[in-house]
């Protein structure tokens, strides 16, 4: 996009064509104005679309631009916290109900998927967070003990099972996470979008917002060629949020997150990499991650920013971790590559802020947006229909806070990223 290879690389390459949209041209009116083309955008649209309720997407450039057409692509359950503290943090009664939303939210997902019939490389195998050491062993240990006592479908596999799974000694132990899974994300927002567009929403495209404002009891919401008049607002750009709503982008750290995708791997080789292709990220401060797309691609990503010396730093890791974690891979040569921004909040949780009168949306999806934005879109549909309150949904109220030494935090992870895969090129 924006002709950038380095925008959505091999998603762009592989995903189907995103439904036919324009820029807005005049003035329309609809019962909501949706701004942002992503996960929680299109899905509030299809939802609202679903009920009769006339909706209107503004998208500043094109579907699954941001966050959601960038990555990595598992479908996960709950977020980076661990479930016991989620109570400690938002208090009993949210905690649980996140906890629930969450938990629950891959198979809405993949229920959307096969309801519209989206061609997004659905695998449902589940995904596998897998340790590195004896620090490692003992946070999954946590994390399975606290999701098991609530029923959740996961299992906690050891060395040898582990190894059966992946294919590599490379791991300690791992949480086999059944409920998860993994897709192709730019093919399922682009799905979205045609499922909203089919149900009757309206998607416009290339129309960044320029202001928005109350006007005889109406939100008029502008771009440079038109207008939407609504009465209600949903802001659903994350962390690509800009103005007129800056406050949610203040609120967010800027995360960097590659991958780069490999050649399609040969059918000996893929017998022994990840055989029943769960998607795989490990429990590492700089973490890596890694799954196959249909065509027998590795997909294999960490943490950092594929620019300025990045760029040779990163791909040079990439190369080494991967022989390391898979001896019989040899030497790789990556066909595309690609990063995006993780939205991260000061305690890694969603946030639902009411930015005035009838203007709702949830950010903050700190590497989790598949499901999570997806079972969002839902609740805001809900919400701004009637078919709840505000009491109904699953995070309080919360005024945006911006976060102190932004740019210089996000200034030290895209250096700190490359530091530590320096450093463990060298080791």
């Amino acid at each position: 996009m924006l002709n950038d290879p380095r925008s959505h690389g091999l998603w762009e390459k592989t995903a189907p064509a995103a439904p036919k949209t324009t820029a807005l041209q005049g003035d329309v009116t609809a019962d909501v104005v949706i701004v942002g083309g992503g996960f929680t955008g299109l899905s509030a649209a299809l939802h609202l679309a679903e009920k009769g309720v006339k909706a209107v997407v503004l998208e500043g450039v094109e579907i699954g631009f941001g966050g959601s057409g960038r990555n990595v692509g598992l479908v996960n359950a709950g977020m980076w916290v661990m479930p016991d503290d989620l109570p400690g943090v938002l208090g009993q009664k949210y905690g649980d109900r996140l906890l629930d939303v969450l938990g629950n939210a891959p198979k809405l997902v993949f229920d959307l998927i096969e309801k519209h019939k989206i061609a997004c490389e659905v695998e449902k195998q589940g995904t596998l967070h897998c340790a590195v050491g004896k620090k490692g062993m003992k946070e999954l240990e946590e994390r399975y003990e606290q999701w098991a006592r609530r029923g959740a479908n996961v299992e906690l596999l050891d060395a040898q099972e582990t190894e059966s799974k992946l294919g590599t000694k490379a791991y300690a132990s791992s949480l086999l996470d059944l409920r998860a899974g993994t897709i192709q994300p730019l093919a399922y927002v682009r799905g979205l979008g045609h499922a909203a567009i089919a149900a009757g929403a309206q998607v416009f495209t290339r129309s960044p917002v320029t202001s928005a404002a109350e006007e005889n009891g109406k939100w008029v919401v502008r771009t440079a060629q038109g207008s939407v008049r609504a009465d209600w607002v949903i802001v659903a750009t994350n962390a690509y949020t800009k103005a007129p709503w800056a406050e949610v982008r203040a609120e967010l750290v800027h995360l960097p997150y590659f991958n780069m995708a490999t050649k399609p791997l040969s059918d000996s080789l893929k017998k022994t990499i990840l055989p029943e292709r769960q998607g795989v990220w490990d429990t590492k401060e700089v973490l890596s991650s890694y799954r196959f797309d249909q065509q027998g691609r590795l997909v294999f990503g960490s943490v950092g920013a594929l620019r300025n010396t990045g760029v040779a730093v990163h791909r040079a890791w990439a190369k080494k971790a991967l022989k390391r974690i898979y001896p019989q891979i040899g030497d790789v040569e990556f066909e595309t590559e690609w990063y995006g921004k993780i939205g991260m909040t000061n305690d890694s949780l969603p946030k639902y802020h009411r930015l005035g009168r009838n203007v709702v949306g949830f950010s903050g999806y700190n590497g989790r947006g598949i499901a999570p934005g997806t079972v969002f879109g839902k609740f805001l549909a809900q919400l701004v229909s009637g078919e709840i309150t505000e009491a109904d949904l699953p995070l309080p109220v919360t005024d945006p806070k911006e976060q102190s030494f932004r740019s210089l935090r996000e200034a030290y992870y895209e250096a700190g990223a490359q530091i530590a895969h320096v450093g463990e090129m060298i080791i």
